[in-house]
């Protein structure tokens, strides 16, 4: 089995890293970064984020996990102690795959030149530089409303513990093939209106964002932050491709969403 290692580079993670390399490699495992059938991050979620972004084209071949040298995270569950329970398990196979959906984004240009597209393991938002971005919002083709406001973020489920839950959306079990669509501080009085509440929208449905104000606009795809100019239209849809993550033991994600914004100490196995 080849394995790749990524750390997020301060001194724990690189001695873990490290440390790990040794083990997988005792074991008889290949390191390679190119090709990898695993990938170990140590770190925290960002630092497995870079890594999804690394592998972006490996995703139907390439599992990935997580070690957290800081706050506990919703990719990353193991712990420090662990490195050597864990690396065991890797070395002797012992471990499930599950699949998480991707959210695809395709944004489009004016000019004609091809289309940019990408995808997200958490979310993307739309933003202008600009005071305030202005949208028309279209569903499955048909006009939705127009947006006044701050921005937009689109989230997968798996994300939706992230921005998305700071801006008020829901949070969504990954299980679920589904994109959510939430407002940030948009404009509503008695000349603009919208519908002021996120929108969960099912894998076979597609959101369409046009500008109304301004051909350019930021575009944050997970930690990438990208400005794209003479914009024709933002689409949004739930991606073909998923991301793979190997999975050693039982970690439900109602314990990760309890454990993160309720209570670590928990009794009981919520699933």
């Amino acid at each position: 089995m080849k394995f790749s290692i990524q750390s997020r580079g301060d001194d724990l993670s690189n001695t873990l890293a490290e440390q790990a390399k040794g083990y997988l490699t005792g074991f008889g495992m290949v390191f390679n970064e190119a090709e990898p059938d695993i990938v170990l991050t140590i770190g925290g979620d960002g630092t497995l984020l870079h890594a999804f972004h690394r592998y972006r084209d490996r995703l139907s071949e390439t599992a990935f996990l997580g070690v957290h040298t800081g706050h506990l995270g919703f990719y990353a569950d193991w712990q420090p102690p662990e490195l050597e329970k864990l690396v065991i398990s890797i070395a002797k196979g012992e471990y499930d795959v599950i699949e998480y959906p991707l959210l695809e984004v395709t944004i489009s240009y004016r000019s004609g030149m091809n289309d940019a597209v990408y995808l997200a393991m958490n979310e993307s938002t739309v933003k202008s530089p600009d005071v305030t971005l202005v949208m028309d919002v279209e569903l499955n083709g048909m006009p939705f409303e127009r947006f006044r406001g701050d921005g937009l973020c689109v989230s997968t489920p798996s994300g939706s513990t992230a921005y998305n839950k700071a801006l008020g959306g829901a949070i969504i079990h990954p299980s679920l093939q589904a994109m959510q669509l939430t407002e940030m501080a948009s404009i509503n009085n008695r000349v603009f209106r919208t519908v002021g509440s996120p929108l969960v929208l099912p894998a076979h449905h597609s959101c369409v964002l046009k500008p109304v104000k301004g051909p350019d606009f930021m575009v944050t795809i997970d930690h990438l932050h990208l400005l794209h100019k003479d914009v024709k239209t933002i689409s949004y849809r739930v991606a073909g491709e998923k991301v793979r993550f190997a999975r050693f033991r039982p970690f439900p994600f109602w314990r990760r969403v309890h454990d993160s914004f309720i209570d670590s100490d928990i009794g009981q196995d919520v699933r």
